[in-house]
């Protein structure tokens, strides 16, 4: 990470907001992926980079709240991400749905890439053995 410690968010700290206009939601990111970030809005994973930074940045939230209606995303869907660094937008490339345990979901990009993550089936009750994964790539910065 090319970023000094004290610029790095702490665990809690909101870090940005991501918008996602077919939805016409916009939705806030904290850091952390915790229950007590979870009910508050997007969690970042903290592995990851940040929003904006060459490599993955992924981003979880819970199908039940700020990720209902993923099923509906289209592939060229935009996606912005707001942080104190400016602003970021994404293309949607891709859609995978992996095992809940599956890591391939966080590992290193070569571009700028935004990675959502939310539980799957839907509509499942409890644990959901799945999870559906938006891949996004970084197309301009505003």
């Amino acid at each position: 990470l090319n970023v000094q410690s004290t610029e790095y968010p702490k665990r809690g700290d909101r870090i940005g907001i991501l918008e996602i206009f077919r939805l016409k939601k916009s939705i806030p990111i904290y850091e952390g992926t915790e229950k007590a970030q979870l009910i508050k809005g997007a969690g970042h994973y903290e592995k990851s980079v940040l929003p904006g930074e060459k490599d993955n940045s992924v981003i979880v939230g819970h199908r039940d709240s700020v990720f209902t209606e993923f099923g509906s995303l289209q592939l060229d869907d935009v996606l912005v991400v707001s942080t104190s660094k400016g602003k970021f937008i994404y293309r949607i490339t891709k859609f995978r749905i992996v095992d809940a345990d599956d890591r391939t979901v966080i590992v290193p990009t070569k571009k700028a890439t935004l990675t959502l993550s939310t539980c799957y089936p839907f509509r499942f009750v409890g644990n959901a053995p799945k999870r559906f994964i938006v891949i996004a790539e970084l197309k301009a910065r505003a």
